[in-house]
């Protein structure tokens, strides 16, 4: 074997991996968005009625569910239940209902820590200041919530990337089931799967510095945030 040779082997693999890793990127975004929305509807009723609510006890049988149990054993029974009720899912429907149901639970414990960023004292000092619920909201509890919670996002977006490779058992074409069907037509694993790991690694990284610069953009937002703030005591006073 000379480099030469590998070299090329691993620009021949480079499309099938290349799809793979949209396929993957496509299942990931899913999974996010439609977790952090979904774990914004579950705090939101964890948040109404009482500690013995049903609903906030449904909401925590919820998590604790997701939470507790392997992400495969997720992703089979959702995607074998349908099919013994009658109902053909597709195996990328099922993917990214899966990992959104998972990442939703994490998502929604997230985003209840992110609540206790902002003191209620501050809430109260906006509104001396003739701030309206919206200005408060917007300019001093929703900045600091996303400040707070916004590291833990970045993890959870790494984590549903590296976690989203079990998808592939159910026939979606990802970046784990590409380098497979390499594997099964050249007998060569270990140049396969490094090459393989070196593109979620990319791939991670890429999530990791993406959400570097929106913190930092996040960080700017607080300046403005308080120079509203002090344009409305100017005014009050």
């Amino acid at each position: 074997m000379n480099d030469a040779t590998l070299l090329e082997r691993l620009a021949a693999y480079a499309p099938v991996l290349g799809n793979g890793a949209v396929m993957t990127l496509l299942v990931a975004a899913v999974a996010i968005v439609g977790g952090f929305l979904l774990g914004a509807v579950l705090l939101g009723l964890t948040l109404t009625g009482g500690r013995r609510s049903p609903l906030r006890l449904a909401v925590v049988a919820y998590i604790s569910f997701f939470r507790g149990t392997p992400m495969l054993v997720q992703l089979l029974m959702l995607f074998y239940l349908p099919s013994a009720l009658g109902v053909d899912l597709p195996p990328l429907l099922a993917a990214m209902a899966a990992m959104a149901l998972n990442s939703a639970a994490f998502q929604c414990e997230i985003l209840r820590g992110g609540l206790t960023a902002v003191g209620q004292g501050q809430l109260e000092a906006g509104a001396v200041f003739g701030l309206t619920p919206r200005q408060v909201f917007r300019h001093i509890q929703l900045p600091q919530m996303a400040r707070a919670v916004w590291p833990a996002v970045v993890s959870e977006a790494i984590d549903v990337i590296k976690n989203s490779a079990i998808v592939s058992v159910i026939a979606v074409a990802d970046l784990a089931r590409a380098a497979r069907q390499i594997v099964a037509s050249n007998y060569r694993p270990l140049e396969v799967y490094v090459a393989t790991g070196l593109v979620y690694l990319v791939l991670t990284a890429a999530v990791f510095l993406l959400g570097t610069w929106l913190a930092r953009r996040m960080a700017g937002s607080r300046h403005a945030s308080r120079a509203v703030i002090r344009r409305n005591a100017i005014r009050k006073t």
